[in-house]
């Protein structure tokens, strides 16, 4: 049997967008909620924006 871990599947969705009034890129992402139990931010590419953004985990 496989064993369970602590590694959940999370969403990240762009905060520059937002405010812009753009779509929200979104990316689909794995992170060890023992670990890191804060939210995550990472800078991804927006393709709708064609530039590098800031994107923080959804819930």
């Amino acid at each position: 049997m496989a064993k369970k871990g602590h590694r959940i599947q999370v969403i990240l969705e762009c905060t520059e967008a937002k405010n812009e009034g753009r779509p929200a890129s979104r990316y689909s992402t794995t992170k060890n909620k023992q670990n890191t139990t804060q939210r995550i931010e990472l800078k991804k590419y927006n393709p709708f924006l064609r530039r590098h953004t800031l994107h923080k985990e959804v819930k």
